[in-house]
């Protein structure tokens, strides 16, 4: 079994092992009932709800949700919690940067220019990236939040760096 370990010390227990078990149990349950708010509240299909979680079997899908709806225990993979945390960290952001939902709701769904996207809306690149498309929206909502580019109107004359365009000197 391939477990990460930090690069920086040799010899460091895997990750898997330092996350504190009973830890992972207490925001299993409260996590995934946020997650399915939020699903709920965006319109996410089952298919696409489970394949944000990490894909796992539809029957675990199934069992996880009914374990954390009547909050019977529950443990979820780490990967999976991350994941979630990425869900709640975008649903606060757009939240933050869209006051009408409706406006929240379209930036998500809709088509984008940005380099990030690829003409896809966020959503898309949420679920079809892995756990790495849900960072890198959470990211791009992360920086807007902070003033970084983004904004509607904002930087739209704004020509993208290229390779050409760097000189090492």
């Amino acid at each position: 079994m391939n477990i990460l370990q930090l690069p920086t010390e040799p010899g460091a227990m895997p990750v898997q092992q330092r996350i504190d078990p009973t830890a992972r149990r207490r925001v299993s349950g409260p996590g995934l009932r946020s997650f399915l708010a939020i699903a709920e509240r965006y319109g996410i299909a089952t298919q696409d709800r489970i394949e944000l979680l990490g894909e796992p079997a539809p029957s675990t899908y199934h069992q996880w949700v009914k374990k954390a709806r009547e909050e019977e225990p529950l443990s979820l993979p780490l990967d999976t919690l991350t994941r979630i945390s990425g869900v709640l960290g975008i649903h606060k952001a757009l939240g933050i940067l869209f006051p009408i939902e409706a406006e929240a709701m379209t930036w998500l769904k809709g088509p984008h220019r940005g380099e990030v996207f690829g003409g896809q809306a966020p959503i898309e690149v949420m679920i079809g990236g892995g756990l790495d498309g849900i960072l890198t929206v959470r990211r791009y909502l992360d920086a807007w939040r902070g003033g970084l580019r983004g904004g509607p109107g904002k930087d739209a004359d704004f020509e993208p760096v290229h390779v050409q365009d760097i000189v090492f000197s």
